[in-house]
C-alpha cells in the first residue's frame, strides 16, 4: 500500500519549479505539493503537459495519480511548456532532467545545459536556489555554476546550486519520497542547503549536509554498490546451478547477518532500468577520466550481461535448436509495478531468443496497456494476456516478477502448452508446487529437474 504523511502545521509553503517530469519529477513535484508547497512543473512535451493538466499519467507508479490528482484540485500543483511562468516566481528550482548514457558510459548532460539555458533569461534578477535532481557526473553542480554564472553577473546576482540526490525506486517511488531513508544536500552554502531540507520538513527523516561534488558522489556509489550486490548474488547463483545448491536457501542464510541483509540480494536474470546500468557506467567513466581502475565495477557490468545469455543457454539446454520453437514470455519491464522498459533484461532475452530463431509470445501487463513501450519489431510478439501467451508454447519464460503472475492457473498453462517447461528468470514461481504440476522448472540458482509426469500422463 502506498502511504503519505500529513503535512506537520507551521510548514511554511515555498514556491517550487520543477523542470522535467518524468518519473522523478513528476513524483517530487507532486509530493512538495502534498507537503503544501506551491509547485509548477515545467517540461517541453506539450502533450505530456496537455495531459498531466488534466490528471493523467503516462508512467505506471502506484499511487502517483492520486496524489497528482490531488495536488491539481488543491491548485497547489500546476503544469506548464513555459519557463516564463514557472521560473520568475521560484524560490527553488529543480532540476530532474533525463541525463542518458553516452557511447563511452559517461552522462550525457545535454538536457541540462538545455534546461539551464532556457531558465536563465526567466530568472529576471532574482535568486532562487538550483536544486540538481538529475544523476548526474562528479563536477556537475559547478557546470551548472559556470553556465548561470554570465546571465546571473548581468543581474548582479549570485549562483545558488544545491545537489539533492533522488534516492525513488520506480515502482515505489512514492513511498520512498514520503518515507526517505535519508536526505542529502550538498552546497558550497551551508545555508541554502539547509534552505532546501526544510522543504521535506515533516518526513522526520536524517539531514545529511555535504559539499556538492560529495552529494553528486553519493548518489552514484548507492546505485553501483546495490548493482554490485545484485550481480554478486547472480555469480553466486550460477554457482549453486553448478554444483546443485539451492539460492535461497543460501540467500536466506546469509541475508540473517545484519551487515548484509535481504535487500537487492535475489537471483535473477539481472538488473536494468534508467538508473543502475547507467550509473556503473557512469562512476567506471570517472575513474577512467581520473586514471583509476574500477576492477569491480566492470566485472559488475560483466556478470549482468551474462545473466541475459545464461538464461538464453539454459532454454537451449533442454530444447536443442531454438529455431522455430514457440517461447512464451511473461514480463518485459525491466521490473514489476513500472512501464520502463529501458536497458530491461527481459527485452535482452527476447532479443537473444528471437535472434536464435524463437517464435516469441509475449505478454506484459504495462505493455498490454501501451504497446509503445516497446520497439516496433517487438509488438507482433504482444498478446492481450498471459493465457494467449502461452498457447501452444515449448516453453515459459518469466522474465520480470509481476506479481499477478504468481496468480495465474499453472494448470489452465500447462494444457495450453505443447511442452511442459518454465524458466523462471526471477524466483517468482514456488518450485515444488510447479513440479508437482508435471513442469519441468528452470529457476535461477535453483536445482533444475525433470518433469515428475509425462505429458502423456494427465
Amino acid at each position: 500500500m502506498v502511504t503519505t504523511e500529513k503535512v506537520d502545521q507551521g510548514v511554511k509553503t515555498r514556491r517550487v519549479a520543477v523542470i522535467g517530469c518524468g518519473h522523478v519529477g513528476l513524483t517530487v513535484a507532486a509530493g512538495l505539493g502534498e507537503l503544501g508547497h506551491s509547485v509548477v512543473g515545467v517540461d517541453v512535451n506539450e502533450g505530456l503537459v496537455t495531459e498531466l493538466c488534466r490528471g493523467e499519467l503516462r508512467i505506471h507508479e502506484p499511487g502517483l495519480a492520486d496524489l497528482v490528482r490531488r495536488g491539481l484540485d488543491s491548485g497547489r500543483l500546476a503544469f506548464t511548456t513555459h519557463y516564463d511562468y514557472a521560473v520568475p516566481e521560484a524560490e527553488f528550482i529543480f532540476l530532474a532532467v533525463d541525463t542518458p548514457q553516452t557511447l563511452a558510459g559517461a552522462a550525457d548532460l545535454r538536457n541540462i545545459r538545455a534546461a539551464i539555458n532556457s531558465l536563465a533569461p526567466a530568472l529576471n534578477g532574482s535568486s532562487p536556489i538550483i536544486v540538481n535532481k538529475s544523476t548526474s557526473p562528479i563536477g556537475t553542480g559547478e557546470t551548472i555554476e559556470e553556465l548561470l554564472r554570465e546571465a546571473l553577473v548581468e543581474r548582479n546576482v549570485r549562483a545558488r546550486i544545491v545537489s539533492n540526490p533522488e534516492f525513488l525506486q520506480q515502482g515505489r517511488g512514492v513511498d520512498d519520497f514520503f518515507h526517505p531513508d535519508r536526505i542529502v544536500v550538498g552546497s558550497r552554502s551551508a545555508v541554502d542547503a539547509l534552505e532546501v531540507a526544510s522543504l521535506y520538513e515533516g518526513l522526520h527523516s536524517e539531514v545529511i549536509v555535504t559539499d556538492l561534488r560529495t552529494a553528486e558522489m553519493i548518489k552514484y556509489v548507492a546505485n553501483s554498490f546495490l548493482a554490485t550486490r545484485i550481480s554478486f548474488i547472480n555469480e553466486i547463483a550460477r554457482l549453486c546451478e553448478s554444483i546443485g545448491v539451492d539460492i535461497d536457501q543460501v540467500v536466506e542464510g546469509v541475508a540473517q547477518d545484519p551487515r548484509i541483509g535481504s535487500q537487492f540480494f535475489r537471483a535473477g536474470i539481472g538488473f536494468g532500468g534508467s538508473c543502475l546500468p547507467k550509473d556503473v557506467a557512469a562512476l567506471r567513466y570517472v575513474g577512467e577520466t581520473f586514471g583509476v581502475a574500477t576492477p569491480v565495477l566492470s566485472a559488475v557490468q560483466e556478470v549482468n550481461r551474462m545473466q541475459r545469455t545464461s538464461a538464453v543457454r539454459r532454454l537451449q539446454s533442454r530444447l536443442g535448436s531454438l529455431e522455430g520453437r514457440r517461447i512464451a514470455v511473461w514480463g518485459l519491464t525491466f521490473k514489476r509495478d513500472t512501464e520502463d522498459t529501458r536497458e530491461s533484461p527481459a527485452i535482452d532475452v527476447v532479443s537473444l531468443l528471437s535472434n536464435a530463431g524463437a517464435h516469441i509470445q509475449a505478454y506484459d501487463p504495462a505493455v498490454a496497456a501501451n504497446p509503445s513501450l516497446v520497439p516496433e519489431r517487438f509488438r507482433p510478439f504482444l498478446r492481450a494476456t498471459p493465457l494467449e501467451a502461452v498457447q501452444k508454447a515449448d516453453a515459459l519464460a518469466i522474465l520480470t516478477d509481476w506479481t499477478e503472475f504468481k496468480d495465474v492457473d499453472l494448470v489452465t498453462v500447462r494444457a495450453a502448452m505443447i511442452n511442459d517447461l518454465i524458466f523462471d528468470g526471477r524466483n517468482v514461481l514456488d518450485q515444488a508446487e510447479v513440479e508437482a504440476l508435471g513442469f519441468a522448472y528452470i529457476g535461477v540458482g535453483r536445482s533444475a529437474t525433470l518433469p515428475r509426469r509425462r505429458r502423456t500422463d494427465r
